[in-house]
């Protein structure tokens, strides 16, 4: 969709002050979607020329921002040393996307929108990940991806903050995980994603809810819980207003889904947990 209100494309190499009306362009799969009549010009993050995955020393990986859903496919599947590399392959084909989708769409992107069912959200909130946020002034702050999420549309962003980059901890990759998905149609939107991580040291657990609620809920077991403990554990904190609502799942479904693949889940990880 043409943008008719912009009225300039800043390569984003180039500091300028911040004004009104200012947006950072990513992919722009979002962007260019829909009207935007607030926008007046673009600061392209295209040339900025961060590398799109880097290992750490310390085992860990960073994603940048402008990281396209293709280099992150790409990426796992060079990496099946990796145990939790066949869930990032996982929540990539959750995009149900096409190929233009497949090529520009980028992980800051997913994440800065906030969806609920954002796929990228659910990888890097399952796998305890951090955001690095740098404001106009150049200073910058981390924050969990699941503290990063507040809401349906709703982030911890401020005014002319960029998100420069996830890194996932090297802990949380080497993990056994476990993926269930559920959508109202077979090609639609998730209606529930539900992740489990299972700790290679210390045999904890992590359940992870993403597209049934507003925002990402991590829940940490020190060892797998009883089918009660866990439903119990969702249902006291988890209210009413946090299940989501619109076209793709009425809240009383999105539970019902939640709290089903949770368990699967649960069953699937604990049965690991014993081998």
């Amino acid at each position: 969709m043409d943008l008719n209100t912009v009225l300039e494309v800043r390569d984003a190499r180039q500091r300028a002050p911040w004004r009104s009306g200012d947006a950072w362009l990513g992919g722009g799969t979002y962007l260019f979607s829909e009207p935007q009549p607030h926008l007046r010009r673009l600061l392209d993050l295209s040339r900025m020329g961060w590398e799109p995955l880097r290992r750490q020393p310390d085992g860990s990986l960073e994603i940048a921002a402008t990281c396209t859903i293709a280099q992150l496919s790409r990426f796992a599947r060079a990496h099946q040393d990796i145990p939790a590399a066949p869930l990032f392959e996982q929540c990539c084909r959750a995009f149900l996307a096409s190929f233009k989708i497949w090529n520009m769409a980028t992980v800051g992107g997913n994440l800065c929108n906030a969806l609920p069912a954002g796929p990228m959200i659910s990888l890097t909130a399952a796998l305890d990940g951090s955001v690095l946020l740098q404001a106009q002034d150049g200073t910058r702050r981390r924050t969990r991806v699941t503290d990063f999420i507040t809401g349906a549309g709703r982030k911890d962003l401020a005014e002319g903050e960029l998100l420069r980059s996830v890194t996932l901890p090297a802990r949380a990759l080497a993990g056994r995980t476990a993926f269930r998905q559920a959508s109202l149609y077979g090609l639609g939107r998730s209606g529930a994603l539900v992740i489990g991580t299972l700790d290679p040291l210390d045999g904890s657990l992590a359940v992870t809810l993403t597209a049934a609620t507003v925002r990402p809920f991590r829940f940490w077991f020190p060892a797998p819980p009883g089918a009660a403990e866990l439903r119990d554990t969702i249902e006291r904190t988890l209210a009413d207003g946090d299940w989501f609502d619109d076209i793709h799942g009425l809240p009383a479904w999105r539970r019902h889904m939640a709290l089903r693949l949770s368990e699967e889940i649960r069953r699937e990880l604990a049965g690991e947990a014993r081998r």
